[in-house]
This record gives C-alpha cells, sequence and structure tokens, in this order.
C-alpha cells in the first residue's frame, strides 16, 4: 500500500521557532535565577549559544556546572542544586514573558490562524517544559491557546529529549496520522535531526543562534515566515510571507528538495 502523503498537520517547535526566547528569555531567566541563589554565574550570549548543543534547560545546567570549580561537589548535589535552579529560572522566565510581551516571531500567527481556518490539525512538538509554553502562548493566542493545536507534547511528556525522534514520535500517535502526512517547523540542528529520526518532514526557519548552523535534510530552509526571499527552494515573488500554500507545494516536493544543509 502506498503511505498517504497529504499534508494534514503542522508541528510547532517552540523556542527559537514560534518565538526567539532563547537569547532574551531562558538566558536572562537562568541569570535572574543564579543571582536569586547567590551563585556567581552569568550567562553571556555567546557562553549560552554553545550551551544550546544540549537540549533541555536542566541539562544545561548540569553540562555547565561539571565545568565549574565552584559547583557542588558531588552529582546528587548538583542535580538538587539544578532542580532548585531550574524550577526558579521557569518562574522567572514566565515573568519575563508576561512583562516584556516577548513576540511570536513575525508570520508565525499568521501561519497559525491560516493552517486553522484551513483545517489542518497542528501540534506543539517541543521539548521545553509545559509551563514555559504555556507562559508564551497564553500571552499570544490566549488563556485558551491548546484549542488552537490538537496535541501539546512537552518535555515532561517524554524520557528521552531531542534530537531523541520520541516528542514527534508521541505527537504523530496522538494526532493518529504517519510521519509523512506532516510537517515539522524546526530551527535548531537537535530538532531537525529528531524530525528527521522520526521520517517527519522539516522546514527549518533559521533562528538567532542558529543562523550559521549546518542543517540536514530540510525540505525548505529560510530567514523565518515573514519573507519570501532567502528560501530554499525558492519562491516566487519577493513581497508578502510564507503561506500555508507555499508549504504544501514544498511538502508535495519533498522527494526532490530535501537535501538542503
Amino acid at each position: 500500500m502506498i503511505p498517504d502523503t497529504r499534508l494534514r498537520a503542522l508541528l510547532w517547535d517552540v523556542d527559537g521557532t514560534l518565538a526567539e526566547t532563547e537569547r532574551d528569555g531562558h538566558r536572562v531567566a537562568f541569570n535572574l535565577a543564579f543571582e536569586a541563589h547567590q551563585l556567581p554565574w552569568r550567562w553571556d550570549e555567546a557562553h549560552y549559544g554553545a550551551l544550546l548543543a544540549i537540549t533541555g534547560g536542566r541539562e544545561r545546567l548540569l553540562a555547565d556546572m561539571a565545568t565549574r570549580a565552584d559547583a557542588p561537589g558531588t552529582a546528587g548535589e548538583r542535580e538538587a542544586l539544578a532542580r532548585e535552579v531550574h524550577a526558579l529560572k521557569n518562574l522567572r522566565y514566565a515573568e519575563l514573558v508576561h512583562d516584556a510581551r516577548l513576540p511570536l516571531r513575525p508570520g508565525v500567527a499568521e501561519m497559525i490562524e491560516e493552517a486553522r481556518s484551513a483545517g489542518l490539525r497542528q501540534a506543539i512538538t517541543t521539548t521545553t517544559s509545559r509551563s514555559n509554553v504555556d507562559a508564551l502562548l497564553s500571552v499570544h493566542l490566549g488563556p485558551h491557546w491548546q484549542d488552537h493545536f490538537a496535541a501539546v507534547v512537552c518535555g515532561e511528556d517524554v524520557q528521552r529529549k531531542k534530537p531523541d525522534p520520541e516528542v514527534f514520535v508521541r505527537a504523530l500517535k496522538a494526532l493518529g496520522i504517519g510521519p509523512l502526512e506532516a510537517v515539522a517547523l524546526e530551527d535548531s540542528p537537535g530538532g531537525v535531526a529528531a524530525a528527521r529520526a522520526a521520517d517527519v518532514p522539516v522546514i527549518v526557519t533559521r533562528s538567532a543562534y542558529f543562523d550559521g548552523a549546518t542543517l540536514e535534510g530540510a525540505i525548505a530552509i529560510g530567514p523565518g515566515l515573514h519573507a519570501r526571499d532567502g528560501w530554499r527552494p525558492a519562491l516566487r515573488g519577493s513581497e508578502g510571507r510564507v503561506t500555508l500554500d507555499d508549504v504544501q507545494a514544498w511538502h508535495a516536493a519533498m522527494d526532490s528538495v530535501s537535501q538542503f544543509g
């Protein structure tokens, strides 16, 4: 039997894809949590960018502590401190999102609404925490933001974070569709690797921290959903944003274009 390859769902990553939250949200919140715990650590933009090679905020913190002479001496003590700092960081992040109203990336809200109007199902596929997703989307989509999504898979829902494909496997199961019936929207090497490991076609909207990263196997790569210039494969016309028709065209041609790095 030939698998159904009609596009039925969009699978949205959050940090870096829905919004540029890493540099101006999570990083700042970590520094506020360090200060509150009277820890002398501060993550500048470059150091945090390097830590993004590790998926998961608590995991990044543990990796950073492993390099610090002033971190707790035992693995158990570091784990306990990481849990405390990460919990406070998530609270500070929610406050930052609410107070500063960190924006969605241009074109994102329009694509979500266009897909919703067209009857495409949508899912959140992230390994950040559910509280972080709620903090961001309740500001921009309202308290009933989950009504926009047929499935929401977050860090608490998986045992293995990206680049492991578990988040996508769970989302596809919840949606009741095959991997070729979806498109994942991602910004990072780990996210792209996770989607491809689940056989889900992926579109890359490059983010601030991964603007120059090598990203292989995507059906399209570009600067963001707000612009038609700079995409591979190229889009017709230079005015306006990326539309659902463009996404569907990339998806329909995926066998011939899934080669960009």
